[in-house]
């Protein structure tokens, strides 16, 4: 698995579970950028919309090299889920306030390009303070031992 881009964002501002792999429909050209590095996942979320899954919001930049035709970068992507898992996905989103973030994209061994999405809980400031005085005291132990 060589990973892209990670969210690294998101783990700071929610609380993350359910981390589960998808498939996403991309052109050609925006398939040659992935493999440059050209992606960010900043303020990426995922939408469901007539039992369809969409990566809205983000980026993956334009392949320089292209001539004919340039996709948006920001546009909406489709992910490829099971049924089952969309649904799943749509109840806890629906009656626990969760909401669906992409945490990472990468290629899996056969080369396809797959997005890691998770349902995430926002974060209150009191919960952010406390993950960085726990990632200063973990990183102050290791020095020391």
């Amino acid at each position: 698995m060589k990973v892209i881009s990670n969210n690294r964002k998101a783990f700071y501002d929610y609380f993350v579970s359910d981390q589960v792999e998808a498939g996403i429909v991309l052109e050609g050209c925006e398939v040659k950028s992935v493999r440059a590095g050209s992606v960010s996942l900043l303020d990426s979320f995922v939408v469901i919309k007539n039992g369809e899954m969409f990566l809205k919001n983000a980026y993956i930049k334009t392949y320089e090299k292209t001539t004919s035709f340039k996709p948006d970068e920001r546009k909406s992507r489709k992910l490829l889920l099971n049924k089952s898992e969309i649904q799943k996905f749509q109840r806890l989103t629906r009656e626990k306030g969760f909401t669906i973030i992409a945490t990472k994209i990468y290629f899996n061994d056969a080369g396809k390009v797959k997005v890691e999405i998770a349902l995430a809980k926002g974060k209150k400031l009191h919960d952010k303070r406390a993950t960085l005085k726990e990632k200063a005291i973990k990183r102050d132990m290791e020095r020391y031992s």
